[in-house]
């Protein structure tokens, strides 16, 4: 049985850790961390555990808080996993890391990224970072599951994108300096935390742009997308937020190549995913939205083209607490510790 510690539990990406990890067959809960809230049972914030998890929260200097585990699931903000990574690693366990501490490998990938959000550029642990894979399972799971110890999980919006629009950029379908990346999120993606702009008299009946100078998650899309072009992936990139509790839309278009059958592309697409069964591939006709990756580790993506403009178009849509959070981090832990990908991730979702 596989023993699981979640730092910062008491966060929208911990407790959706601890959901999962409740209907795991092969992993238990060991410990639930926190410097807010120490004391009270997780249920006690979250009511809709209650009889099903009412482990207390506990400070990260307690005696439980210090007991071995198996895995870390690090729910934490920037710049925390990477200086508590040492001594997790030391202790024998695994790293699961929610933030972008360990998205990149090298010292200066990491500043890019960490200069778009304002934190020193320096990172507190870079003899980590070489032995660290990016946690896109779809792309990854070779790696991941290859006796790594730490895994940088994605961003919420880097996974609607990637997992968009790696099958065209890999079979070159598109230009790579063509690529738009129109994004909506849901409200949770700002966190628990409470905020002015979040509040519901500011947030109700209203919509918005945010972080037009560059918003992080850029880095690792380009990245990866240029991983799987085999060149370089420059994209427009532009997030919103509207009013709605989870979920992320991502409108993805790319200028393509030679005139290009919309068959053939959903073929290409489905072959590209054929082992990777968290990835759902529709065409223009299907009725699919938000609501029904909601809860779910799924990724939907509706494959179009444009014929007269002669545009791939691509839309996906992903739970951005799940597959854009702690879903990602359970499949990845399922791999790091040579489980089916799927244990403890394979349900519908409920509906409507």
């Amino acid at each position: 049985m596989i023993r699981a510690k979640i730092i910062g539990a008491g966060g929208y990406g911990g407790v959706g850790i601890v959901e999962l990890l409740l209907h795991h067959p092969g992993a238990k809960i060991a410990a639930l961390v926190d410097v807010t809230d120490v004391g009270a049972p997780i249920s006690k914030l979250y009511p809709h555990l209650t009889g099903f998890c009412d482990i207390p929260i506990v400070d990260p200097k307690d005696p439980v808080a210090l007991q071995p585990v198996d895995v870390v699931f690090a729910a934490t903000p920037d710049g925390v996993g990477m200086k508590l990574a040492p001594e997790i690693l030391a202790s024998g366990a695994k790293l699961v890391d929610y933030s972008g501490d360990f998205r990149f490998n090298t010292p200066d990938s990491y500043a890019e990224y960490a200069s778009r959000i304002g934190l020193a550029t320096t990172h507190a642990s870079p003899d980590i970072l070489p032995q660290a894979v990016y946690g896109l399972a779809e792309l990854h799971r070779g790696k991941i599951n290859a006796g790594r110890t730490v895994v940088g999980n994605p961003g919420c919006f880097a996974v609607s994108c990637i997992l968009g629009l790696s099958p065209a950029v890999k079979h070159n379908l598109v230009d790579p300096f063509s690529v738009i990346c129109d994004c909506k999120t849901g409200v949770s993606g700002a966190g628990k935390k409470p905020n002015a702009v979040f509040h519901y008299p500011a947030r109700y009946d209203h919509m918005n742009v945010y972080k037009l100078a560059g918003h992080q998650h850029v880095c690792e899309i380009e990245r990866e997308l240029s991983l799987q072009a085999g060149t370089e992936i420059r994209v427009t990139f532009t997030a919103q937020v509207v009013p709605v509790c989870r979920g992320i839309m991502s409108s993805l278009y790319g200028q393509l190549k030679a005139e290009t059958k919309v068959e053939d592309v959903i073929a290409l697409y489905r072959e590209f995913y054929a082992n990777s069964p968290f990835v759902r591939i529709f065409d223009r006709s299907a009725a699919v939205g938000s609501m029904h990756v909601r809860g779910t580790n799924f990724c939907n993506l509706i494959v179009d083209v444009d014929a007269r403009t002669r545009k791939l178009r691509v839309i996906s849509h992903i739970d951005n607490l799940m597959k854009g959070q702690a879903g990602s981090a359970l499949q990845n832990m399922n791999l790091l510790f040579d489980l089916p990908e799927t244990t403890g991730l394979m349900r519908a979702g409920m509906y409507p």
